[in-house]
C-alpha cells in the first residue's frame, strides 16, 4: 500500500481518535483540591518595656593619696635631743605633738648676747641724755657769761673813745668776748651731734632686737610640731643625730580626708552632667567650666574597692577637675574627695583608705524616668517590637544614655511594649511573632533601677 494512502486511512483516524479521547478526559475530568495558605507565626524572645528610675554613672579607677601630708623640715641646725617616741611608721598622731627637739644652747646664747647689746646701747642712750642736759646747762651759763663779755667790751670802748682806756685794753675786751663766744659755739656744736647720736643708738638697739627675734624664732623652730592630724609615712631621724636645716627628718598623711584622681571617659562625665545641663555652652577641654558645670550638677560619689569577694563603699564628693585631658585616651582626671578617712572605721567593714590603695570612683547623676532595653537590642537608633496583634515593627527611639549593658530610651515606646530581642531571618516589617519573655534578662535589666 503506498504510503500517502497508509496515512490517510491508517495514522490520521488514529491520530484523531487520540485528541479526542484526550479533550473527553480534560472536560469530564475533576479538578484537584485547594488548600488555603496558614501563616505561621516566627518565635521571639521578648521584654516587656517598663518605666523605671535610672541615673548617668561614670567610674574610673585611681590611687589613694591623702588630701594633705606634712615634710618636717628642719629649719635650723642642730642635735636631735629629742625624738617622740610614737613617731614611728603607721602610728597616727593627734595634731600638736612635738615630733623632734633639736638642741636650741647655741640659739639661746645668741639671744643672751643680743639682750645684752640692747641693755648696753640703751645705757649709752641715757648717758647721751644725761650728756646732752649737762651741755644744755653748760651752754645757759656761757650765754650768760657772754652777755657780760659783751657789756664789758662796749664799756671799754666807750672808754676807748673818750680816751680814758688804751687800746691794749680794748683789744684784750675783744679778744675775751671772741673767746667766750667760740666756746658757745662749741657747746652748741656738741649740743647738736647729740640727736644724730641718740639716732644711731636707737637703730643699734633695732640691729639687735632684730638679732634678738631671730635667735627667739630660731629657738622655736628647734621643735617640729605637727600642725594636723596625721598618719606616720616615714622617719629619716635619730636621737642624737645632727640634724641640717632643710632636711627632712619626717614625712605624714593627713587622716582628715583622702583623694583619688580617676581618669573617666570624657563622654561618660559630659553624660552626666547632660541629664540636667541643657544649653550649656563649655569646652570639655577646660577642666575649669568642668569643674564648675559638675559641682553644680549634683552628681552622687562612691569610692569602692574590692576585699576578696566582697565590696566596700565609701561616701564622697567631686572636689575639682585634673588641670589636663589626655588626648590619647580620652579621659580627665577627676578629683573626688573622702571626708573623715579615719572616722568609724571598722576593719571588718569600713577599713581606712591609705596611701597607695587602688580604688573606683563612682559618679551617679540624680535619676530620670526611662525605659530600659539591652542596648544589643537598638538597631542603628529603633528597636523592634511586637505591636499589640503580634505583627513585627521597627520604632525609632529617644535614647537619653548608654550604662552598662543597657540604655535608657525616654521617647518612642511606651509602657507594656513587647521589646524584641531576637532578630528574626528574614525580617520582614509586619510579619506575625510568638513572643516569649525572657524572664531571667528581665530581672538583669532591674538591677539597674534606683532603689
Amino acid at each position: 500500500m503506498k504510503s500517502g494512502l497508509k496515512l490517510l486511512l491508517i495514522t490520521l483516524p488514529i491520530i484523531a481518535l487520540g485528541a479526542a479521547f484526550l479533550a473527553y478526559n480534560i472536560n469530564n475530568k475533576t479538578p484537584p483540591l485547594q488548600k488555603e495558605a496558614i501563616e505561621y507565626a516566627v518565635a521571639v524572645r521578648v521584654i516587656k518595656a517598663t518605666n523605671s528610675m535610672i541615673s548617668a554613672r561614670a567610674s574610673g579607677f585611681g590611687i589613694i593619696m591623702p588630701e594633705r601630708n606634712y615634710e618636717a623640715i628642719a629649719q635650723v641646725s642642730g642635735v636631735a635631743e629629742y625624738v617622740s617616741p610614737l613617731l614611728k611608721k603607721g602610728n597616727i598622731l593627734p595634731k600638736g605633738t612635738v615630733l623632734v627637739h633639736l638642741n636650741d644652747k647655741d640659739y639661746r646664747l645668741i639671744a643672751a648676747q643680743s639682750q645684752a647689746n640692747i641693755r648696753s646701747v640703751e645705757a649709752r642712750l641715757a648717758e647721751i641724755g644725761v650728756s646732752e642736759s649737762n651741755l644744755k646747762i653748760a651752754l645757759a651759763i656761757e650765754e650768760e657769761t657772754l652777755n657780760l663779755k659783751s657789756r664789758e667790751l662796749e664799756r671799754t670802748n666807750k672808754l676807748y673813745q673818750s680816751g680814758t682806756s688804751s687800746q691794749a685794753v680794748l683789744e684784750k675786751a675783744e679778744s675775751a668776748y671772741l673767746a667766750q663766744k667760740q666756746k658757745m659755739q662749741n657747746l652748741k656744736s656738741s649740743l647738736a651731734l647729740v640727736e644724730p647720736q641718740r639716732l644711731v643708738q636707737k637703730e643699734q638697739i633695732a640691729v639687735h632686737r632684730a638679732a634678738l627675734e631671730i635667735a627667739k624664732l630660731n629657738i622655736e623652730r628647734t621643735k617640729l610640731t605637727l600642725p594636723f592630724d596625721a598618719r606616720v609615712g616615714d622617719v629619716m631621724v635619730e636621737q642624737g643625730q645632727l640634724v641640717r636645716s632643710g632636711q627632712v627628718v619626717a614625712k605624714l598623711d593627713g587622716i582628715n580626708a583622702a583623694e583619688v584622681e580617676a581618669q573617666i571617659a570624657v563622654a561618660d562625665v559630659k553624660t552626666l552632667f547632660n541629664q540636667h545641663q541643657t544649653g550649656v555652652s563649655y569646652s570639655m577641654l577646660d577642666p575649669a567650666a568642668l569643674t564648675n558645670i559638675l559641682l553644680g550638677v549634683g552628681v552622687q560619689v562612691r569610692v569602692q574597692m574590692k576585699f576578696g569577694d566582697e565590696y566596700i563603699d565609701w561616701p564622697a564628693e567631686v572636689s575639682r577637675i585634673s588641670n589636663a585631658i589626655d588626648q590619647k585616651t580620652g579621659t580627665v582626671g577627676v578629683i573626688v574627695r573622702i571626708d573623715n578617712n579615719y572616722k568609724d572605721v571598722r576593719l571588718e567593714t569600713l577599713p581606712p583608705l591609705t596611701r597607695g590603695m587602688f580604688v573606683e570612683a563612682i559618679l551617679q547623676s540624680s535619676p530620670i524616668k526611662a525605659i530600659l532595653v539591652p542596648r544589643s537590642s537598638i538597631r542603628d537608633g529603633k528597636v523592634i517590637v511586637a505591636d499589640d496583634k503580634n505583627r513585627l515593627r521597627l520604632v525609632p527611639v529617644e535614647i537619653a544614655f548608654m550604662r552598662d549593658r543597657v540604655a535608657a530610651i525616654t521617647g518612642g515606646i511606651e509602657d507594656g511594649t513587647n521589646i524584641v530581642l531576637s532578630t528574626p531571618v528574614p525580617m520582614i516589617e509586619g510579619m506575625l511573632l510568638s513572643p516569649h519573655i525572657d524572664e531571667v534578662l528581665m530581672q538583669e535589666i532591674t538591677s539597674y533601677e534606683v532603689e
